[in-house]
């Protein structure tokens, strides 16, 4: 009989995606499991690239704070909550450990509902709404500890090995053409503290243009866009890509040579590929939150400081790979 489990992760895409090793765990350790996901609107394509999911839900809390109580905001609550409440679950994993996610999710969600206790959540009245709550220590990597929440709320014992995201496979069969003959550069981020300075980039640009190695450069927003000109002005084998979905970005990812990338969603992402990466630090430890998996490069400050790090620093590490 299958066993049917609701995961609430709804952000950001670093956290969605550190939860996907979890759901390989579960699958390879209890028969027949099944899972359907509730996750904010903007990362709802992530979910559906791993096997064991059979629905997303997907939720709009973002967007509807702009409108809380608005006749339409209500209305697509409603709908949501509707269909939260079609299924009975065997088990609702919150592995988001937030009161947001806790209150207006999963405490409406139908099945017994596991979540992290208060000495382990990041919000510790989050664990109020939880009928079965679980101590995870919160001196380890994310991918760890949803790792451990997952085996301890469906019982079974924690693998030794590192964990699998396991959805490099579903991007096999659509590989780019140029597979493997060009780099990524993953250079917008959310925080300025923890954006590379234009001039660097540039010189790490220069140093690859005599490999033969292509450079492509994804953005988001306006503003990306425009750095992304800035950066690749004057250089033949830099291409700005076209605007794109998460699902193309992941495509373009999983079909590079390697990665170097700063401390972003989209690096999680390219870990997640297994592709090569290394990621640059700034302000951010990546002891907790940083990449996680096979071929996972960092390239940290010693001062905490963008600013400090080298475009030579960073081509030494990139030489080793390409």
């Amino acid at each position: 009989m299958t066993k049917r489990v609701l995961i609430v992760k709804t952000s950001s895409m670093g956290d969605v995606l550190h939860t996907l090793p979890a759901l390989t765990d579960a699958s390879n350790a209890v028969k027949d499991i099944r899972f359907d996901w509730v996750v904010e609107e903007n990362f709802a394509q992530i979910p559906s690239w791993h096997f064991a999911v059979d629905q997303v839900i997907p939720v709009a809390i973002r967007r509807w704070r702009k409108s809380w109580f608005s006749s339409d905001t209500r209305s697509e609550r409603k709908r949501f909550i509707d269909q939260l409440q079609l299924q009975q679950y065997d088990a609702v994993i919150d592995a988001q450990g937030l009161i947001k996610s806790a209150f207006l999710i999963t405490r409406k969600a139908r099945g017994i509902k596991h979540g992290l206790d208060k000495k382990s959540a990041r919000e510790p009245i989050a664990s109020w709404f939880y009928d079965v709550k679980h101590f995870v220590a919160k001196d380890c990597h994310a991918v760890e500890r949803v790792r451990k929440l997952f085996a301890e709320s469906l019982n079974y014992s924690l693998p030794k090995e590192i964990g699998d995201y396991a959805i490099a496979n579903h991007f096999l069969s659509v590989l780019p053409k140029d597979y493997q003959q060009y780099l990524v550069f993953l250079h917008s981020t959310t925080r300025d503290d923890k954006h590379w300075t234009e001039d660097e980039w540039r010189a790490l640009i220069k140093l690859i243009e005599p490999t033969g190695y292509k450079i492509k450069l994804p953005w988001g927003s306006a503003h990306e866009y425009e750095r992304s000109l800035r950066l690749a002005k004057a250089f033949s084998h830099v291409e700005v890509l076209p605007k794109s979905s998460l699902a193309e970005i992941a495509t373009i990812l999983a079909g590079a040579k390697a990665v170097v990338s700063v401390d972003t969603g989209l690096s999680h992402l390219t870990a997640a590929l297994d592709r090569p990466n290394i990621t640059l630090y700034g302000p951010t430890d990546p002891k907790l939150i940083g990449g996680y998996g096979l071929n996972q490069n960092s390239l940290i400050s010693p001062q905490k400081s963008m600013q400090t790090i080298l475009a030579t620093e960073v081509y030494e590490k990139l030489a080793l790979i390409i």
